[in-house]
């Protein structure tokens, strides 16, 4: 026995601190292994360009706001608000919004700004970006009918259209303001002048909240609303295409009337107020694919790994809590002559073949005899035995002679045999030597 390496406390911070790092790691690959806030245009960004400003104030609104890193979460119900960055693929854009025409309604947003990380100042925190031009995206294979560009001038800010013609507010920056041209677009969102910021394609889907906005009334028997809302949604669901970002992300979001057309165009995609809204940031480049550790603490998964914890529990529990400290094992092979003979003993007995070694012992014993009684070496055996018997008859010691008791145990077979020669052999030999 010997003392613990380690004391009870020390053992158990020990223990502490490895749970402390699985969970970290367990978190570190539940959120994909890496920052979001990487100064992007998406929903996780947090610098000009960014759109977590709308989305913590639809969850200030009591609204619940996925941010979706797989593509199994773009197929939930609920409104969906894409932010694909300028170089991404039209065709998965297409492939998303296709997907979704029976599902929920989808609102887009196209990128204009150029950004880079600002570390311009020591108080920069960390995800704020700095404007470094436009650059319009070019999404081929997703709505080649709608073009892009920029309103020549100044665009004085922004007025609602239709029943929110009244509304209106400014621009981050009115000599940068990016509208939309195609067939069938209704203006939801306008310049002054009356280029498009924001609207949808009147032949793509039916929602009553944006048909209200723009001022088209359809009739039915009963409500018309709860009619339009019915009948369309079950049939395919529009998309809203913002073409300015700025009435959505960080910046536009600043002014106080933008962030109110903002809730208002949200909602009215959503047609009406939404129980859910979800951010994509799969086409941003961060998504994260399942992995074992977090699907152990999902269902029907989750039980499972209860039970594993409890267990691990208790048995940590009665390693801290067992009598006296850990026996310390010994030796498999001890040292020592004796424990050697008792190991070859063990080895011939396991084997089985005692009798073999009746005469080797025999011829051992012999040799023993002339160098302890000093008697001519390189003898035959018959000669140096009748030496034995004559020096026995001179001592004038009782019982058979050696040579009979060697020959016996040459003869014997039997393992009981064998050990009682021997024994009788080895007694006339203390016999002899004494």
């Amino acid at each position: 026995m010997k003392d613990a390496t380690f004391g009870r406390g020390t053992t158990l911070g020990v223990v502490l601190i490895g749970a402390l790092a699985f969970v970290t790691v367990l978190y570190w690959l539940g959120t994909g292994g890496g920052a979001t806030n990487n100064g992007g245009g998406h929903a996780a960004g947090r610098g000009l360009n960014g759109y977590a400003g709308l989305a913590a104030m639809l969850e200030a609104d009591d609204i619940t706001v996925h941010r979706a890193r797989s593509k199994d979460a773009l197929r939930q119900p609920g409104l969906l608000v894409l932010t694909p960055p300028a170089e991404a693929k039209g065709s998965d854009i297409a492939e998303i919004v296709a997907a979704r025409r029976t599902i929920g309604p989808t609102l887009v947003v196209t990128p204009k700004w150029v950004t880079n990380p600002d570390f311009t100042s020591p108080l920069t925190r960390r995800g704020w970006t700095r404007i470094d031009g436009t650059r319009p995206p070019e999404w081929k294979g997703y709505h080649d009918d709608v073009s892009l560009d920029f309103v020549p001038g100044a665009a004085h800010g922004w007025t609602g259209s239709g029943a929110f013609s009244a509304l209106h507010g400014r621009l981050p920056d009115d000599r940068k303001v990016q509208s939309g041209t195609g067939p069938g677009l209704e203006a939801l969102v306008e310049t002054p002048g009356g280029r498009v910021l924001a609207g949808y394609l009147s032949g793509d889907g039916s929602n009553p909240a944006l048909e209200r906005w723009i001022g088209m009334e359809r009739h039915a028997d009963g409500d018309p609303d709860e009619a339009d809302a019915s009948k369309d949604f079950t049939r395919s669901y529009p998309v809203v295409l913002v073409f300015e970002p700025d009435l959505l992300d960080n910046w536009g979001l600043a002014d106080k009337q933008t962030g109110l057309l903002a809730r208002r165009l949200i909602f009215a995609a959503a047609g009406g107020r939404p129980n859910e809204v979800t951010f994509d940031l799969t086409l941003n480049g961060l998504g994260a694919s399942r992995n074992l550790l977090t699907l152990a603490f999902e269902p029907p998964f989750l039980a499972a790994t209860l039970c594993f914890l409890m267990a691990l529990l208790a048995v940590g529990w009665r390693s801290f809590n067992r009598f006296g400290p850990a026996r310390v094992a010994g030796r498999e092979i001890p040292l020592g002559k004796t424990v050697l003979v008792r190991n070859t003993a063990g080895l011939i007995r396991r084997a089985g073949r005692l009798r073999l070694i009746a005469g080797p012992y025999g011829d051992a014993a012999r040799e023993r005899l002339v160098l302890a009684l000093g008697l001519p070496r390189g003898r035959p055996p018959e000669e140096t035995d009748a030496a034995i018997d004559r020096l026995q008859a001179r001592l004038d010691t009782t019982g058979p002679r050696w040579s009979e008791l060697a020959a016996h145990l040459r003869a014997a077979r039997r393992s009981t045999d064998v050990v009682q020669r021997a024994a009788a052999l080895q007694r006339l030999e203390r016999d002899l030597t004494e």
